[in-house]
């Protein structure tokens, strides 16, 4: 190969220090380069797959079911896990354990999930895994994490969807997915790669805690002032007609309507939408940002269009609305996001399925999200539609009625929930740029262009 120039890189980190060096001597394998001492093998290998349980998800059960929604980014959604009633000797058959490994295999084809220590204990019951998904038993040494990330490649991602079957829903079944492709370092190799990628999906996590934190925080102390009105129980209380309860004295019934400007998004061309941003264009704020039941997702796209008017635009910390949905439950239409932008953009545009709502007071946007949030489901019905639901706006505008306090109130509870917010959109940007990291790396060490010689 001639002469092979080596070197080392040292990533200083509080503790300890790592140690990288860039490999330089590959052999070819029918996905990418990889290190001449690395083994090509197979997944089948070290892996049995087992097919899961064919369970119906419920409000209630006895355990938790992880269908192939739940997996999102190679993570696990815990938040929306259902429950599900089956018997004693199917949990036992179908047992998720910390450090379990499931790939998808209908639909979305190649989405993967680690059990993590995290996962489990924020459950309050088993977690079991659907009929949707293969789950890896090891059958010979290896790092399951490594899997994991190996798995959650680019090049493996590719290369899964490409040889999976079905013209109009791509599915593959145990036979295919042992057949993958596995290119395994040493054990303590693997160890080093996923120790280093974890610490990225750690920090990830931590910070997605915070923020439920945070969310939860201003959440209570608007329950305790405007639900339960503790802090003015020593004062007077009149009857509300409208509200159909006691309410402060002094304290107004209005329409959503009055209290608010409105401005809808852009009905935008297919081919003014991009994936990925190119030369001039806005980030794109559509149905996909928003959570079910209401809060803001980072997951992007892009617009460039001669058609973007003024009103069309928005900035990091604006409160929309969701106005159409496609899902059975209807929690996603009527539900409220305050929006983050990426790093380095300073406005974004909505899409016609959003709507900007601009409080005639600032101290009002943080009071009014919670509000809207804990009324999601009344918001939605000011919708209609059988397939797809469209909040009818007039009538929502309208019919939509909001308890205001006065405003020394309303500038009280503004000023101890504002740096929650803050530091929850402060958090949103980190976890943005440690996935970028994270994701820069990953292809960098599953395959040995970038060696971990030192953890």
């Amino acid at each position: 190969m001639g002469f092979a120039l080596k070197f080392q890189v040292y990533v200083k980190m509080k503790e300890p220090r790592i140690k990288f060096r860039w490999e330089t001597e590959f052999k070819e394998t029918e996905i990418g380069e990889i290190p001449r001492e690395w083994e090509v093998s197979k997944i089948g290998i070290f892996y049995k797959l087992k097919y899961g349980i064919t369970a119906t998800s419920s409000e209630f059960g006895n355990c938790r079911l992880l269908r192939q929604t739940d997996l999102k980014e190679g993570m696990i959604d815990i938040s929306s896990v259902p429950y599900s009633e089956v018997s004693e000797d199917e949990i036992q058959k179908y047992l998720l354990k910390e450090d379990d490994l499931v790939i998808n295999r209908i639909a979305n084809v190649g989405s993967i999930g680690y059990v993590s220590f995290e996962a489990l204990n924020s459950l309050d019951k088993t977690l079991i895994f659907g009929s949707y998904l293969l789950k890896f038993e090891k059958i010979k040494e290896i790092h399951n994490k490594f899997t994991f990330y190996f798995l959650l490649s680019p090049q493996m991602q590719d290369y899964i969807k490409s040889i999976a079957d079905g013209s109009t829903r791509q599915n593959t079944n145990a036979k295919v997915v042992a057949e993958f492709p596995l290119y395994v370092p040493p054990l303590p190799e693997q160890s080093r790669i996923a120790t280093v990628l974890s610490w990225f999906d750690d920090l990830i996590e931590v910070k997605k805690r915070q923020n439920e934190i945070l969310e939860k925080t201003a959440m209570a102390i608007f329950k305790s002032w405007f639900i339960d009105f503790e802090p003015f129980r020593d004062g007077e209380f009149v009857y509300s007609e409208e509200l159909g309860k006691e309410i402060p004295k002094g304290w107004e019934v209005k329409k959503l309507g009055e209290v608010v400007r409105t401005f809808k998004g852009i009905s935008y061309k297919s081919d003014e939408k991009y994936q990925e941003y190119i030369e001039g264009a806005y980030v794109f704020i559509t149905l996909d940002n928003f959570m079910r039941g209401g809060g803001f997702k980072t997951e992007y796209s892009w617009i460039k269009s001669e058609r973007i008017k003024p009103s069309h635009l928005v900035k990091e910390s604006d409160l929309i609305i969701a106005l159409t949905d496609i899902t059975q439950e209807a929690q996603v239409v009527g539900a409220p996001a305050i929006i983050t932008l990426p790093q380095g953009f300073e406005v974004g545009v909505i899409s016609l399925d959003c709507m900007k709502i601009d409080p005639i007071t600032e101290h009002l946007k943080h009071y009014l999200y919670i509000y809207l949030k804990n009324t999601q489901e009344e918001n939605s019905t000011f919708a209609n539609g059988v397939n797809v639901l469209h909040l009818i706006i007039n009538n929502f505008l309208s019919g939509k009625l909001i308890l205001i306090p006065p405003s020394p109130i309303l500038q009280s509870f503004h000023s101890l929930v504002e740096p929650l917010f803050q530091k929850i959109i402060l958090n949103q940007k980190q976890i943005m740029i440690l996935r970028k990291i994270r994701d820069t790396l990953l292809p960098l060490l599953v395959f040995g262009k970038l060696r971990v010689e030192e953890v």
